[in-house]
């Protein structure tokens, strides 16, 4: 079978423009776009002196894999005839910072998704799905590091 390739292309402008050369002193923020979509507004964390009120790239990526493992999710249970009413995600990141300042990387992400389910819904069916959509999902299969969805499902109760 030959290999289906998918390239995804964004911009990303750095909008500090600063005279500072310093550590301390020169902007992190930038803007990212791809094609029509609307631009984010980004920086580095607020812990590495950047601005807290934008998207920083930790950020990102725990979206990224928060994203994927909803869409693959809803699209299993639609495939399986499971009516989801709602689907939230506290999504956490944790990563370990090596020094002060320094290099780092992710421990783990831990999704937290919070389904409710039509009445009559399989509730067993829709948690086994969860592990189907995270051996799917191409951002979590693409990390080193473990995502762990850790789903809460609730059935809404059958109307009289």
């Amino acid at each position: 079978m030959a290999e289906k390739l998918h390239r995804y292309h964004v911009h990303l402008v750095w909008t500090g423009g600063s005279d500072s050369v310093s550590l301390q002193g020169h902007s992190r923020d930038f803007i990212l776009s791809a094609g029509e979509k609307p631009p984010l507004q980004g920086s580095s964390d607020g812990c590495f002196r950047g601005d807290a009120a934008r998207w920083n790239p930790e950020d990102l990526l725990v979206a990224a894999l928060s994203a994927c493992h909803q869409l693959w999710y809803l699209g299993l249970c639609a495939a399986s005839g499971i009516c989801v009413i709602a689907y939230e995600d506290d999504a956490e990141g944790v990563m370990l910072e090596e020094k002060p300042g320094g290099a780092g990387q992710f421990k783990e992400v831990i999704l937290h998704p919070h389904v409710t389910l039509a009445a009559g819904s399989d509730q067993a069916k829709s948690r086994e799905l969860h592990h189907t959509a995270h051996e799917r999902c191409f951002i979590a299969r693409s990390v080193n590091f473990p995502v762990t969805p850790v789903p809460t499902i609730v059935v809404e109760p059958a109307s009289d």
